[in-house]
């Protein structure tokens, strides 16, 4: 591997990302345009940006790990995701659009109160820089070890590149590049399955000759509870995430939202079957992998069949992919900082102005906190067991009650906080204390079930209960009058608002296609070092530049 022409790659995109975010810098007049980009993004923008923002380098090196300890289980398990974007489309997506609110906090306000609020605001910011800390310490072990770089200063420099054009640019910032790094992810994938199959000795050799169970649907400790539990889980974390809520509520229209969802869902049925494919091989190729080594599979695999210069585009492509999920992530850590709790109770009336400053610097600050997070996770046993345990513990509790709010006119603030509290709880003696005081330890399975099965039976067995005493909340008739106040508020717009809202838009898909083409520019660039796939990465290149046209007309039917 040529190390100085990947990084020269890697430095060409990164350069040039980091552009297309600054290039919104002027476009966020107010919190409306910055955290949600007017609630006028195209359907399809805003569901693979929420593909992407759900996506990171962690797909590589924990789902690669499994795929590479354990097979076909891997794309099992990655298929729940399908399953759950499929339920979010049909019932979820549209229910939170139709709030007509700008976070889920702010839903969480109106619907069970300001105590449940500010409880749920500080352990969702403390848990997303967990989870986003995580993501971050795969990118940065990826590109430290095919680079040859100490994983430190890695984590740091990449960490605060990450959230540079977040906290300059906003959420068209962070959806433009997601696009991109969709493209360039998907390119550089496309490009290293045939290379992988034709390493393994082709796809005879690989079907004959992989480890028995190897093409199982379930396998090891991944058994068919864990995948009927995940499957649950990721209903309650794909329609209920705050991080995914804002990509239903920036678009125009309920039905809009539930194509963000349907999208992600498609998305989801080929895409793990192309990213397990190569950990899969590498199996064929070198078996010897064990323990924490095999999250580095995937690392392997590029390493041994990519020629110079396409080993940094798959790089690009897995950081990138990884700055999306957390840009995402610090995005809407910062709308609910700077929406719900700074002009919400400190400063209620602060100017356009002041809020946008306070959305930028707490961008800044919660992205420092991920990568001091990131930096711990090597201590804390991994990628695998890291991500695995934080949605066990937290997913079920922190994300099902609001959810079931949407649908609900009986659940109240009291029994969401005791619902949260005593399933964390149990959530934590099972996974944390009883392990290291008295050796009793979940499976794998039963960890997830009990994580995300217990708030849904306490939710039921509430609303049952709630049902034959004939009780319907509080806050819930108090919700139907805000709601009723806020809709007469919408017949006025304000004309000057939403003519900056399209021009944001059209200049959104112009930059969109202006990158397009710039990416199978250098993609063309390229083609002088790939050797024997320099005719894969061109045909790949000329596929991009004929995608550029598609946002480009966009942009000029809007403007017309």
């Amino acid at each position: 591997m040529n190390v100085a022409i990947d990084t020269s790659v890697i430095v060409v995109f990164s350069v040039f990302i980091m552009l297309v975010g600054f290039s919104f810098s002027r476009t966020g007049r107010n919190l409306k345009s910055f955290f949600a980009a007017g609630e006028a993004v195209p359907w399809f923008i805003g569901g693979l940006s929420l593909f992407m923002s759900f996506f990171s380098a962690g797909t590589f090196v924990a789902w690669g790990s499994i795929a590479y300890k354990y097979g076909w289980v891997a794309v099992t398990i990655q298929w729940t995701m399908c399953i759950g974007g499929l339920v979010t489309g049909l019932y979820i997506a549209p229910k939170w659009k139709a709030t007509g609110n700008l976070t889920a906090a702010e839903f969480i306000r109106e619907r069970l109160g300001a105590g449940v609020q500010q409880s749920y605001i500080y352990i969702f910011m403390l848990v997303s820089l967990l989870i986003k800390g995580s993501v971050l310490y795969s990118v940065a072990k990826l590109v430290s070890s095919s680079l040859g770089f100490p994983l430190m200063p890695s984590t740091v420099v990449l960490g605060l590149f990450m959230i540079a054009y977040t906290a300059v640019g906003g959420l068209w910032a962070v959806m433009v590049t997601d696009i991109l790094q969709f493209v360039i992810l998907t390119a550089a994938v496309l490009i290293i399955i045939p290379l992988a199959f034709d390493a393994a000795g082709g796809l005879d050799q690989f079907l004959h000759f992989s480890p028995e169970g190897f093409f199982s649907v379930v396998n090891g400790e991944y058994t068919w509870g864990f995948i009927l539990a995940f499957a649950l889980y990721h209903i309650f974390y794909i329609g209920g995430n705050w991080t995914f809520v804002q990509r239903y509520t920036s678009v125009d229209t309920p039905k809009s939202a539930s194509k963000v969802a349907y999208l992600f869902a498609g998305l989801y049925i080929i895409s793990p079957v192309l990213w397990m494919l190569p950990p899969m091989l590498y199996k064929l190729i070198n078996p010897s992998l064990q323990g924490l080594d095999a999250e580095n599979a995937y690392l392997m695999v590029c390493k041994h069949v990519l020629p110079a210069g396409l080993m940094g585009l798959i790089l690009t492509g897995m950081y990138f992919s990884t700055s999306a999920s957390a840009n995402t992530a610090l995005n809407v850590v910062s709308a609910v900082f700077t929406n719900d709790i700074y002009k919400g109770r400190i400063n209620p009336g602060a100017s356009d102005k002041k809020l946008m400053f306070v959305a930028r610097l707490s961008s800044w600050f919660f992205g420092l906190g991920m990568i001091g997070i990131a930096l711990i996770v090597p201590y804390i046993g991994g990628i695998v067991e890291f991500t695995l345990s934080i949605g066990a513990i937290t997913g079920g509790p922190l994300l099902a009650p609001p959810i079931w709010a949407l649908f609900s006119k009986r659940l109240n603030g009291r029994a969401t906080l005791l619902i949260t509290i005593i399933s964390l709880a149990a959530n934590l003696l099972f996974k944390i204390i009883l392990p290291f005081t008295s050796d009793i330890r979940l499976s794998r399975a039963d960890e997830m079930l009990v994580g995300v099965g217990l708030p849904f039976l306490m939710l039921v067995a509430y609303e049952i209960y709630a049902r034959m005493r004939g009780s319907i909340s509080e806050e819930y008739l108090h919700l139907q009058q805000v709601r009723a106040e806020r809709k007469i508020e919408r017949l006025a717009p304000d004309p000057e608002e939403a003519l900056a809202i399209h021009q944001q838009n059209i200049f959104g898909l112009k930059v969109i296609a202006f990158s397009l083409a710039f990416i199978a520019l250098l993609l063309y660039v390229l083609c002088f070092f790939a050797a024997g796939s320099a005719v894969l990465v061109a045909v790949i290149a000329t596929v991009i530049l004929l995608l550029a046209l598609i946002p480009l007309r966009a942009s000029r039917k809007k403007a017309a």
